[in-house]
């Protein structure tokens, strides 16, 4: 139990990331299964263009799609982070990695939120 007790202490055990990387896998194969179900394996709800549309004006697939959106990222650079870490660089090259990852991250975040949220049918 000494080993378990010293492991859950202070911000450097590395126990909250790697929970928080098993919550969001676990939410991402769960919102991954339902989209499927819900998408593919249900023929009634339309692939096209119009029915896609009209998803992007319903509040709630606009909330999952954002949830999907930031849990798939968070869990994406999470695991980058870890394989960074994992290699030992020297501390500025692990700094210029991670921050090149957290700036591109931020980037393809905001990318996906503005479609997602500017979405408009009419636009050309």
């Amino acid at each position: 139990t000494k080993h378990l007790h010293s492991y859950a202490k202070g911000r450097k055990s590395g126990a909250g990331p790697w929970m928080w990387q098993r919550i969001t896998g676990l939410a991402l194969v769960i919102m991954t299964v339902g989209h499927y179900v819900w998408m593919h394996y249900n023929p009634t709800n339309g692939h096209d263009f119009d029915a896609s549309a009209e998803r992007l004006t319903n509040p709630i697939f606009i909330g999952l799609y954002l949830g999907f959106i930031t849990i798939g990222m968070y869990h994406g650079v999470q695991g980058c982070w870890n394989i960074i870490r994992d290699f030992k660089f020297r501390p500025w090259i692990s700094y210029t990695l991670i921050g090149t990852l957290v700036i591109l991250a931020f980037i393809f975040l905001g990318i996906g939120y503005n479609t997602v949220l500017t979405f408009d049918p009419l636009k050309p």
